[in-house]
């Protein structure tokens, strides 16, 4: 591999990580609370309502439904109006934080639902408000599944921001189509998998260390 190349995979490399990372963070900060939104307003939840608890589902589950390159491109107008652009890094980071959310909102959602539900009678019975329960009960029993279903989400989001390289999103997706196939630079595609490979089985690795330190079980 030439110098060049070495330093557009480097570049590459960055552009991924910091795709993963923001998508990642957005897809944290809004999939966590829908998912504790589902858990409270279900039936017997601790703010029950199935209205809403039935609308919150339909939304997640119509996002969930559509394939992430199809999103990609239906997003393009909302993409160009947030970012300024439709191509780039930044630009590829918001349909892939609105395809991730709605997936960690249901992997935080089964984890949540495990938790012990006389634990959560306790809570009540002890005169312990929702966002207590919430708190104190429900986000600290179910953090293991919490953490794990975040990096299975980190690990979806590397092989999505691949995908979006597809139009012109950088990072090693792009890498990989324009210098690897249309090129037929094989080094570079080897390259690029193998870095993926690596990505993957490191933040999988992190975050099953991280759920047994958590795990309260082991």
């Amino acid at each position: 591999m030439s110098p060049v190349l070495f330093e557009l995979l480097l570049r590459s490399i960055w552009e991924t990580i910091l795709m993963t990372a923001a998508s990642g963070l957005i897809s944290l900060v809004f999939g966590l609370p829908l998912g504790l939104a589902l858990i409270a307003t279900e039936r017997g939840g601790i703010a029950e309502n199935l209205w809403v608890n039935r609308a919150l589902g339909a939304v997640i589950n119509g996002f969930r439904s559509v394939p992430f390159i199809i999103l990609l491109v239906a997003l393009i107008p909302v993409t160009r109006l947030i970012v300024g652009t439709s191509i780039g890094t930044w630009a590829a980071i918001v349909p892939l934080s609105i395809a991730a959310t709605p997936y960690y909102a249901r992997i935080a959602e089964v984890s949540l639902r495990e938790v012990d539900r006389g634990l959560i009678e306790a809570a009540r019975a002890m005169g312990g408000n929702r966002w207590t329960i919430i708190r104190e009960v429900l986000v600290p029993e179910a953090l293991p599944g919490i953490v794990a279903g975040f990096t299975v989400t980190l690990v979806t989001l590397i092989g999505a921001s691949a995908m979006a390289g597809a139009i012109g999103a950088g990072g090693l997706g792009d890498l990989a189509i324009r210098y690897g196939y249309q090129r037929f630079e094989t080094s570079v595609m080897v390259a690029v998998v193998i870095v993926l490979i690596i990505l993957v089985c490191g933040i999988q690795w992190v975050g099953d260390r991280l759920v047994a330190r958590l795990d309260r079980r082991g």
